[in-house]
């Protein structure tokens, strides 16, 4: 991969290798229009929050039994919760009469005592027991099942956009920080399942509370219904407000929660760097300036928001008021019972309830919109255009190896071209070294190679075929590529070098291993190659290549391409690698960039770059009797060493 402050630098196809200068100004380098920071720019407009929720209800679509049978609960258990209150009523009721009949008894002189229905009362209790309990049950399956759907939605995500990882070109690496895609596949998606688990079943029994819980006031007391509803109008208003001011901070809430994670990231790859220019100070202060945007974006979302409980609540105990002024005329009048009273109230509180829930779901939902927003906006990214078209085939087995580039062009940039006019003929078998000076355009012709990116013009042929004409995994499989910097995975040193053959046997990997000048080393440790690689372990740089050069010989492609390979090591170390890779590319084609001019002279073929196009060519004894830029590169590396020495 090119680095992205770069994109002629060839020193390096890792993602996360930089240049000192750009782990002292990774935070500078985001204010700028050069690259994309690992957050976003202030002046970043937020998108439509509501596209997002409209994408994310998709892939609910595959759940609609599931979702079916949570409906079906909630709407159970909100039918059974209306009638609680009617049945309420109806106790109250049994109880307000025999108060009454005792009272007349009284005034009237008679001798006896309240004569309550205790039966009726005990039924009607039992009643209200088994509604509870089945409100309850009915709450759990469809808070279960709901679960469930949740959890699937998160781990699709998920799936979608580690596949999208592998679909999306290259060049979408070079321009966003890795801290901020990390954080889009875990945050957000957290984010968004956490979210849709408390804002589903809650808005659908929200609703459906409101709806009956309205029928029930009607069929109660059309008078006092009409009372509640006068401060509807009321809370909506003062709920749209809140929703308005507090949106855009929710959106930057997880936008600078996403760059915070980036320039995280960043931080500790380069800290080394960090620590030996003593910019620590420095590099606190930029981050604090991130972390600071997210604290006043997390605070203000909260703090806006928040104000949608009390200011809901206060409408709901002036409703408390009105309903009791307007209740407690009717009453007198008699035009209603106290047991209607009673009841109303439940059914008040009943009705405030779905709204304050409301109000909080809206701040859940614009959490998860805002997540969604970031989720979908990667999901969306430009891929590599389709090939499934594509019939032809290159087996790795019957290729030949012979590779030609014929006219070719490439610019990073449209109209700046780093690659001008390439023209090469490599024969079978044969050992290509790539040299020239940083930028030159080495390591841009191996990525054109690989299709990593796409040609501007001209064509690329492996054994007469063009390789545009071939998938890029069918591409790709018949190179294996050690690079300057190791890549090693969490797992044994066997696990490593196997990584995607089957079944390799333990000889194999110990004849692999000594042709890599690598099993010596394995042999020393305990575990031999059960020995796990982690941060702790006490691996070298030296070893860490050979067994990279163990995998790609067990690999077994066809080509080869090593990139700087040796740049790294130490002079005993790449002699050993230098061994190793002679025995790696003995009978393949093979392509070798290198820095230090010593290590391919046993090249059959070195193209000398410059500034994009090949200013020499031929053998190392050749290009030394022209007495031409090789001969003045190679011979200045020679001086230096010698001074050196």
């Amino acid at each position: 991969m090119i680095n992205k402050n770069s994109k002629n630098n060839d020193n390096t196809t890792s993602k996360n290798t930089k240049t000192s200068k750009d782990k002292l100004h990774l935070f500078e380098s985001a204010k700028t229009n050069n690259r994309r920071g690992p957050g976003p720019r202030p002046t970043e407009k937020p998108k439509d929050l509501k596209k997002g929720l409209v994408k994310l209800s998709h892939y609910l679509k595959p759940y609609y039994i599931q979702l079916i049978f949570a409906f079906i609960c909630i709407f159970v258990a909100t039918i059974i919760s209306i009638i609680a209150p009617r049945i309420l009523s109806s106790l109250t009721n049994v109880i307000e009469s025999a108060v009454v009949s005792y009272k007349e008894a009284l005034s009237l002189g008679k001798d006896t005592s309240l004569q309550i229905d205790l039966e009726q009362i005990t039924k009607l209790a039992k009643i209200l027991i088994a509604i509870y309990l089945s409100n309850a049950l009915l709450n759990y399956l469809q808070s279960f099942t709901m679960s469930g759907v949740v959890q699937r939605i998160s781990k699709k995500l998920r799936r979608d956009v580690i596949f999208k990882l592998n679909k999306i070109p290259l060049k979408y690496y070079d321009s966003n920080p890795f801290g901020d895609t990390l954080s889009r596949v875990t945050n957000d998606i957290d984010t968004i399942g956490q979210s849709l688990g408390q804002a589903l079943s809650q808005l659908i029994s929200s609703i459906l509370m409101l709806v009956f819980v309205l029928i029930g006031m009607l069929l109660t007391s059309w008078q006092l219904t009409l009372t509640t509803l006068v401060t509807v109008p009321l809370s909506v208003i003062l709920m749209s407000f809140i929703i308005k001011f507090s949106q855009p901070h929710f959106i930057g809430q997880q936008k600078y929660l996403g760059a915070v994670n980036g320039t995280i990231e960043e931080i500790f790859s380069g800290q080394s760097i960090v620590n030996v220019f003593n910019a620590s100070q420095r590099v606190e202060q930029e981050f604090e300036e991130y972390n600071l945007n997210l604290r006043k974006s997390a605070y203000l979302s909260q703090a806006i928001s928040s104000l949608m409980h009390p200011i809901l609540n206060f409408v709901s105990k002036v409703g408390y008021v009105a309903i009791a002024v307007v209740g407690g005329t009717l009453y007198s009048g008699g035009y209603i019972s106290m047991g209607t009273i009673v009841a109303f109230f439940v059914y008040v509180n009943m009705f405030q309830g779905p709204i304050g829930q409301l109000g909080q779901i809206t701040n859940v939902l614009q959490v998860a919109a805002a997540a969604s927003e970031r989720v979908f906006e990667f999901l969306e990214e430009e891929e590599d255009a389709d090939e499934s078209h594509k019939t032809k085939v290159l087996e790795p087995t019957n290729v030949k190896g012979r590779v030609e580039f014929r006219n070719v062009k490439f610019s990073y940039i449209p109209g700046q071209e780093v690659i001008k006019n390439f023209n090469a003929v490599i024969e079978p078998g044969q050992k290509v070294a790539i040299v020239g000076p940083t930028g030159a355009g080495k390591t841009t012709i191996v990525n054109l190679l690989m299709r990593f990116y796409e040609l501007s013009e001209g064509e690329i042929l492996i054994d007469g075929i063009p390789i545009k004409d071939l998938t890029r995994d069918n591409v790709r499989s018949l190179f294996s590529m050690v690079l300057q910097d190791t890549w090693l995975f969490d797992g044994t040193i066997g696990e490593n070098i196997i990584y995607t053959k089957d079944n390799v046997s333990k000889k194999d990997l110990e004849r692999i291993a000594e042709a890599a000048n690598i099993n010596h080393f394995i042999k020393t440790l305990a575990d031999g190659f059960d020995t796990k690689l982690d941060s702790e372990s006490n691996v070298s740089g030296g070893q860490k290549q050979l067994i990279t050069i163990a995998r790609a010989m067990l690999n077994d492609s066809p080509m080869m391409i090593l990139d700087e390979a040796t740049s790294n090591v130490d002079t005993r170390t790449e002699v050993l690698i230098q061994e190793a890779m002679d025995k790696l590319t003995k009978g393949r084609t093979s392509f070798v960039i290198a820095h230090r001019l010593s290590t391919i002279k046993n090249a059959d073929v070195i193209l000398v770059l410059n500034e994009g196009d090949i200013i020499e060519q031929g053998n190392h004894e050749e290009l030394l009797a022209k007495g031409g830029f090789y001969a003045n590169l190679y011979n200045s590396q020679f001086l230096a060493s010698s001074s050196q020495s």
